[in-house]
């Protein structure tokens, strides 16, 4: 047992968080947290590392468990920089290693029983030192480092210097970097771009202790998480499985759980109809049974209504006029701020009824195309032309077309001023903004509830081409199950930018990938652009495979045919996907097994790279044993012979893997 939560409860004077929580979480477990933004998420990680006390429950930290924990909001201080910030988590290691150097010094120059103890120690130390990936320790830090998007040249700059964002960056690396057995880390992907999503969902998946997350992101959740635990009105429900499977159980829950409910209401207006016509009769006995019905119906224990999935918020974008078929055109358009070129000579075309994200590393120039076509900041060259009858409407992820010095209900009314006190309360109940929250100041509000002002203020906009900056920052899960619904049943144009590669595979039909300040575009959701990127790798690896190919033989197997089939004439159709023979259900078993077959020679292709890669990798080791100044450094000595024997094993491994794929792909 990792971490137990017991009868976790706490109240405050306007609401109870929590009531009566429970759970447990054993090694590798890899879970996570969700719920509506107030549920109290944060509260009860706060609870779990003892910042809060609860009313009642204990929490319970398995004996010898380490935990790492990361706050949504955090700082890096102090003078140092980058990379002296991030080496401290390793710095245990690096006394070890500076202990074993001097113990290599005092041994030569030491004899008999001194020089007989210090080896002992010497052998224990190195065993410890080995453990803890002592000899990779550097090439760790460069890897987490270079995961969170921090490349050679920022390793320099000094924490002062940095941007809130990039400070929790250092803090989750140097969380990573400990590897405590229990890591906790609330919204770790706010200030990480695609590139180091995907990487941190790599290192959670490999994490060889538990995770405890909480996070919006459910692409993210989706890649790594074996549980999900949702706290809905203060209760906690568990659930196996990663988010997709979570979405489908819950729903099924709920349809039981509102069956069940409905039921129940039923019974109860029986129950009802029958003492009422049971006093109806006025007499003595039917009386008697009518308060014996009422006693009963008292002791029912009444279920409560389940929320409706996606009833809180209401959200329908309406175009007031059609544009024409061509919405936006671009040529030739370039930016560049001082030392930092955006993107070079770019043409871009978006049509009417198209969805189109625009994704990128940060800093690459999404928000600044976006803001070039709203003409708030002008471009160096190019033009930037709209349809006819276009009419924007956009939303800005920082929120400054907001005034901050209004009144929620103010912004509204000034945006329509031809809509009565009634139908704006109306619409803004909508949005979640009841009663007095109406007269909130916009600069008091929250940054979730910030964004449902402007989405507010987007939907009365009429527009037929939406312009969306990170339309999902600030909102819970079910808020972006809303706008996803809004958006496929839009029935004008958007081009939007955002993080979300759940959101953005719900809704984009199109994808302008930004990267070395050119826009590539791919037809298609966010899968089908991650299947494109890596159909890209994998032809971009083919030189190096057919290389392998040519000494396969060595382990046995024929060659793959398919190595030298690119030098064959095409008539510009793929052998894998033969023409639809046999009606319907031929081409759908076709089309199967066209996909399995491709499927297959993926896999042999990874097979091949990896056998390439420890094959390269143990002739260079071979090379460094013939060095002078290795044979005379035992450490370094152990550590190859170490790391050639792993390579030797896993060779054996991936050898039968290539065969048996040879054959199904034969």
């Amino acid at each position: 047992m990792i971490l137990s939560c017991s009868n976790i409860s706490l109240s405050f004077p306007s609401v109870t968080l929590f009531q009566d929580l429970s759970f447990h979480l054993e090694s590798r477990d890899k879970a996570a947290l969700i719920g509506v933004n107030g549920a109290g998420k944060s509260t009860l990680l706060k609870i779990i590392t003892g910042e809060i006390a609860p009313d009642g429950g204990t929490v319970t930290i398995g004996h010898d468990v380490s935990v790492g924990y990361l706050a949504q909001y955090q700082d890096a201080e102090g003078d140092e920089t980058i990379y002296e910030a991030v080496r401290k988590a390793k710095q245990p290691v690096f006394d070890m290693e500076a202990r074993l150097r001097q113990l290599e010094y005092e041994m030569k120059n030491t004899s008999g029983e001194e020089q007989a103890e210090k080896m002992n120690e010497y052998t224990t130390l190195t065993h410890t030192f080995e453990l803890n990936n002592g000899y990779a320790c550097e090439s760790e830090i460069h890897g987490v480092l270079n995961g969170l998007g921090f490349h050679e040249e920022d390793y320099d700059r000094k924490l002062s210097s940095l941007s809130g964002g990039q400070k929790t960056r250092i803090v989750l690396g140097r969380l990573l970097l400990t590897r405590p057995d229990l890591l906790i880390l609330d919204e770790p992907t706010n200030h990480l771009d695609m590139d180091s999503v995907s990487w941190l969902e790599t290192f959670l998946t490999n994490y060889s202790g538990a995770v405890l997350v909480v996070s919006h992101d459910r692409y993210f959740l989706n890649r790594f998480v074996t549980r999900v635990m949702e706290i809905e009105n203060g209760k906690l429900l568990d659930y196996p499985g990663n988010y997709v499977e979570f979405s489908r159980k819950k729903a099924e829950l709920r349809r039981a759980m509102y069956h069940a409910w409905e039921k129940q209401q039923a019974e109860i207006r029986h129950q009802e109809d029958v003492i009422a016509r049971l006093k109806q009769f006025n007499r003595e006995k039917s009386i008697r049974r009518a308060e014996s019905r009422e006693k009963a119906l008292e002791k029912t224990v009444r279920l409560e209504k389940p929320r409706e999935l996606n009833n809180d918020m209401h959200l329908r974008f309406t175009p007031q006029t059609e544009s024409g078929k061509d919405v936006l055109t671009i040529r030739n358009l370039s930016k560049a701020f001082p030392g930092q070129p955006l993107f070079t000579g770019q043409d871009i075309e978006i049509k009417r009824g198209e969805r189109v994200a625009v994704i990128g590393k940060n800093g690459t120039g999404k928000t600044t195309l976006l803001k070039i076509i709203n003409h708030l900041i002008p471009a160096d060259q190019g033009t930037v032309t709209l349809g006819a009858k276009v009419k924007i409407g956009y939303y800005d992820q920082e929120q400054q077309l907001l005034n901050d010095e209004n009144t929620v209900f103010g912004e509204i009314s000034d945006a329509r001023p031809k809509m009565t006190n009634t139908e704006i309360r109306s619409l803004l109940a909508a949005f979640l903004f009841t009663g007095d929250d109406v007269f909130k100041k916009i600069g008091d509000l929250s940054g979730g509830e910030r964004g449902r002002v402007s989405l507010a203020k987007l939907m009365l906009s009429n527009a037929n081409f939406l312009i969306l900056d990170e339309p999902t920052n600030h909102l819970d899960i079910d808020s972006r199950e809303i706008l996803e619904d809004a958006l496929v049943n839009y029935t004008g144009t958007v081009l939007f930018v955002s993080h979300d590669r759940y959101f953005i595979n719900q809704t984009a039909t199109r994808i302008l990938e930004l990267t070395g300040q050119h826009f590539v575009n791919y037809i298609g959701n966010y899968d089908y652009y991650l299947e494109k990127k890596e159909e890209q790798s994998l032809s971009a690896s083919d030189t190096g495979a057919a290389a392998f190919s040519g000494r396969r033989t060595a382990f046995g197997g024929s060659s793959h045919a398919a190595a030298g089939s690119s030098a064959e004439p095409t008539s510009g159709k793929s052998d894998s996907s033969p023409a639809p023979t046999g009606g319907s259900a031929g081409w759908q078993a076709q089309k199967e097994e066209a996909a399995r077959k491709r499927k297959l020679e993926n896999s042999l292709k990874k097979t091949e790279q990896k056998i390439a890669e420890l094959e390269n990798r143990n002739k260079e080791i071979d090379e460094e044993f013939l060095k002078p100044e290795t044979g005379t450094d035992v450490a370094k000595c152990s550590a190859l012979s170490k790391e050639q024997t792993e390579n030797k094993e896993r060779l054996e491994q991936l050898y039968e893997e290539w065969e048996t794929l040879s054959e199904q792909v034969e």
